[in-house]
């Protein structure tokens, strides 16, 4: 059953994308690179998984808001994967498992605003020092884990934590490629911009202009609203964010020993206040350190 997508409606979507640090911190577990698509394959582990999108479909039923459930495949990618000994072909399983568990949770909410995305990362650390990927090679290199997801349930895509517009560009082509809705999200720096010093509005404007404005919309995540609140711009194709708890740079939390969850209340009103200036925003979210309480707080603030 096709379902309504975000850019065919205006309603709020809540999206939780904080899930890698709620996994640490939170529930004690090891993730190796970052990665939390293992721990599908342990029914413990996997029962975690599938709760915290639980939480979030409760949470959009209490709020009155529709719902993003991320399947967590960030780091299922070639490159990413190869480390912790998957192949190409586990991949495709992995993927494909991913997208069912985040299936069982919705068909549980019988809800119609209820989406299943496959989450999508970058080829490497973002926040690494590497060369950079021309747009081509990025849409080859992406096109394998889009292929991944042929016959799966999943709604859309969600792209999280780019920073290369090159990189970007390509990945959203991939997309087109293989007849999938595809959201951009950006990371920028404490400064508003991308790693390269990219003008997020400028980025997307780029990005754009490579792929013939391919992509649902833009989001910008893994950022405090501190860093991002004054270059939205009001621009028409950002159209949601997904803040972390933490005003630290990502440097200084990738060296954290201790969660930072910041201020659930403030930063709702970091949130709602960027929302009213940029009418265009339409998903809201968590990212690094939040939980229920921070986005509980974002819907609270807007209404």
């Amino acid at each position: 059953m096709a379902r309504q997508l975000l850019n065919e409606g205006d309603k709020t979507y809540l999206v939780y994308a904080g899930t890698g640090t709620d996994l640490i911190f939170n529930h004690g577990l090891e993730l190796p690179g970052f990665a939390s698509f293992p721990l599908l394959e342990q029914p413990d582990t996997r029962a975690i998984l599938a709760s915290q999108m639980q939480a979030l479909v409760d949470l959009a039923s209490e709020m009155n808001v529709g719902c993003i459930l991320d399947a967590p495949t960030w780091m299922a990618n070639a490159d990413r994967a190869a480390p912790l000994g998957y192949d190409a072909e586990r991949l495709v399983e992995v993927n494909k498992d991913a997208v069912g568990l985040m299936e069982d949770v919705r068909r549980a909410a019988a809800r119609e605003d209820v989406l299943v995305s496959a989450c999508i990362g970058p080829r490497f650390d973002p926040y690494a020092d590497i060369p950079p990927i021309s747009v081509e090679d990025a849409r080859q290199y992406h096109a394998a884990q889009m292929r991944s997801l042929k016959g799966t349930t999943v709604d859309l895509v969600t792209a999280y934590t780019f920073n290369r517009p090159s990189e970007a560009a390509g990945c959203i082509l991939a997309a087109r490629d293989a007849n999938l809705p595809i959201i951009m999200s950006l990371v920028v720096e404490t400064d508003g911009c991308l790693a390269d010093g990219t003008k997020l509005v400028d980025a997307i404007d780029e990005i754009d202009g490579v792929t013939a404005s391919t992509a649902m919309f833009f989001m910008v995540n893994c950022a405090h609203p501190t860093h991002f609140s004054g270059v939205f711009g009001n621009h028409p194709r950002l159209r949601g964010m997904v803040a972390n708890a933490s005003s630290c740079s990502h440097a200084e939390l990738d060296e954290a020993d201790e969660l930072d969850d910041g201020d659930p209340v403030e930063l709702g009103s970091q949130i709602a206040e960027i929302a009213r200036q940029n009418p265009s925003v339409q998903v809201i979210g968590g990212c690094c350190g939040t939980d229920m309480r921070h986005l509980k707080s974002m819907v609270s603030e807007l209404v």
